[in-house]
């Protein structure tokens, strides 16, 4: 069933609460949708979980703190800010600079082409409340009719001060795992070592198991860094930035300024961080990615695989 035909039985809420989460919505998405209070779909949520009648995998709670940044042109800096901040976002213009800030900043990106071209960069943000804010800011991008182009990447970073070696160690050999798949899910230009901006893991390897023995046998961060990024940044995964902002950097996204797409990948690189604690995924393929996804987030990128081959 869908969620249209869900929400239409003349069934009790609990009933319909829980479909909606069998399906995948998060529990903020279905108090939403049924318009009741968070804490009423918790215990609902609590009461599967402990017949477990949801996957382990949908259990985490997103907490960990991030930032974001969007590429993109079309429309003036001072136009922008003014909209941002009318719809309550602390925004400031700025010159190019690589420092963080408590407010969203404007700046120019000489690496991006088409008129009024700028880089939007979010202060740190948290968990769900970070996921809202970043809506916001994507609604007034598309009222001022901001454009993309292949010139524009979307950066997402994460705090990493708690990740220890072995959870660094982890994520790489799970993004090299996957990358031929979140390839297939980026357009062209993002695949590969297509972008010189966003390079492939695999750019100074033979092959993933000379990666993987590569990324074993480091003792430190910094040798991982010079191992696999040549201590640049510009790596689909950069670990540089944690040497300069204690975060890990995501640099393959193409430039959007699609909240759906944002948010997607930014729960996607948090199940991934979380995965990588403890574990290192063997399978490649998409239904595999349910082991640390809600399956709506599997199904989005499932459609955009289709959309990209199309």
């Amino acid at each position: 069933m869908t969620a249209a035909e869900i929400l239409a039985l003349p069934s009790t809420k609990t009933y319909k609460m829980q479909q909606l989460l069998t399906l995948g919505f998060t529990r903020k998405q279905v108090a939403e949708m049924m318009g009741v209070g968070y804490g009423f779909v918790q215990n609902v949520y609590a009461a599967m979980q402990r017949r477990g009648q949801i996957a382990a995998a949908t259990a985490a709670i997103f907490n960990r703190t991030f930032g974001v940044e969007i590429e993109a042109y079309g429309v003036s800096m001072t136009r922008l800010k003014a909209e941002l901040a009318a719809a309550g976002i602390s925004i400031e213009i700025e010159g190019y600079n690589h420092t963080t800030r408590n407010h969203w900043k404007l700046v120019t990106d000489a690496s991006v082409s088409g008129q009024e071209a700028f880089e939007l960069v979010s202060p740190v943000l948290q968990g769900e409340a970070g996921i809202e804010e970043l809506k916001k800011v994507c609604q007034v991008l598309k009222r001022c009719n901001a454009k993309v182009n292949k010139s524009c990447g979307m950066h997402i970073h994460f705090g990493a001060a708690d990740f220890g070696l072995a959870q660094w160690k982890n994520l790489f050999k799970n993004y090299l795992n996957y990358e031929g798949l979140i390839d297939s899910f980026m357009p062209v230009s993002r695949r590969g070592s297509n972008n010189m901006y966003c390079k492939s893991l695999l750019n100074r390897f033979s092959s993933k198991a000379a990666a993987y023995t590569a990324i074993e046998g480091c003792t430190t961060l910094e040798k991982i860094a010079e191992k696999v990024n040549g201590q640049s940044r510009y790596s689909k995964l950069n670990v540089e930035s944690f040497f300069r902002h204690g975060t890990v950097e995501f640099r393959q996204h193409s430039g959007t300024i699609e909240f759906e797409k944002v948010e997607n990948w930014v729960r996607f690189l948090n199940n991934l961080i979380d995965f990588s604690k403890d574990k290192v995924a063997t399978e490649q393929s998409i239904d595999s990615l349910t082991t640390f996804n809600h399956v709506n987030i599997v199904n989005f990128y499932r459609e955009r695989i289709t959309t990209l081959a199309a």
